[in-house]
C-alpha cells in the first residue's frame, strides 16, 4: 500500500485484538479501490484523504469499530445500508467483525462513490442556512448610559451583532467596571480594558 501513515499502523496494532482485523481488512480496501490515497490522523482516529480532501474514517472502540464517509452525498448512495448508522457513529453502525461489513465487492464500489463526490462540486458538509441575527438585549443600564453618551451610542450602533453581543457580555461580567460602571466606561477615552482594545465603543 502507498503513502501509508506509521501512525495508522500503530492505531492498529493498539486496538483491541477483535478491532485489528476489521481496521486492516478496510485499509486495505480503501487502498485499493483509491491507489492515491493518503493516510492521516484527524481527531485521534485513522482518516483517509484524496487530494487534500477528506474521503473517510474509521476507529476502534472497547467493544466495536466504525467506518465513515465525509461526504454528507454518500447517505444517498448507501440507502438502506447505512440505516445502521443510527447505532453507532459512522455509515454502518457498530462493527465487531469483518462480516459486519457490506461484502468486499460493495464496500469497494462505495468507496469509488465516494472518490467520485469528493471530486465533484457537490459541497461534503453544505452550512445550514442562517436567518437574520437575533437582536441583542441590552441591559438596562447600558441603554441608559448609552442615552447620556451619544458619541459611544452611535459607535455602539456600528457594530456587527456578534460585536455588541460580546460587549454585553463582556460588561455582565467585567471585574473593572461591573453593570454599574457602565456610564463612566462609555465616557472614558479608549475604553482599553474591553477584550477588542481600545476604542471598541467608546466615547
Amino acid at each position: 500500500m502507498k503513502s501509508t501513515d506509521p501512525r495508522v499502523t500503530a492505531y492498529i496494532a493498539k486496538s483491541a485484538p477483535f478491532a485489528r482485523p476489521v481496521l486492516s481488512h478496510l485499509r486495505a480496501l480503501v487502498h485499493q479501490a483509491c491507489p492515491d490515497v493518503e493516510e492521516t490522523i484527524k481527531w485521534s482516529m485513522p482518516s483517509f484523504l484524496h487530494e487534500g480532501r477528506i474521503l473517510c474514517g474509521m476507529a476502534a472502540f472497547k467493544e466495536h469499530c466504525t467506518f465513515g464517509f465525509w461526504h454528507k452525498g454518500m447517505v444517498e448512495v448507501l440507502g438502506e445500508e447505512g440505516a445502521r448508522s443510527d447505532t453507532a457513529m459512522g455509515s454502518f453502525g457498530r462493527i465487531t467483525t469483518i462480516a459486519d461489513l457490506p461484502q468486499e465487492k460493495t464496500l469497494l464500489r462505495y468507496i469509488r462513490e465516494a472518490v467520485k463526490l469528493g471530486a465533484s462540486d457537490a459541497p461534503a458538509r453544505p452550512k445550514p442556512s442562517r436567518g437574520p441575527a437575533a437582536p441583542v438585549a441590552v441591559p438596562d443600564d447600558l441603554a441608559k448610559a448609552l442615552k447620556q453618551n451619544a458619541k459611544a451610542a452611535e459607535t455602539f450602533r456600528k457594530l456587527s451583532p456578534s460585536h455588541r453581543k460580546e460587549y454585553v457580555e463582556w460588561i455582565k461580567v467585567s471585574p473593572i467596571t461591573g453593570n454599574r460602571g457602565i456610564l463612566n466606561r462609555s465616557r472614558s477615552k479608549g475604553s482599553q480594558h474591553h477584550p477588542r482594545g481600545r476604542g471598541a465603543a467608546a466615547g
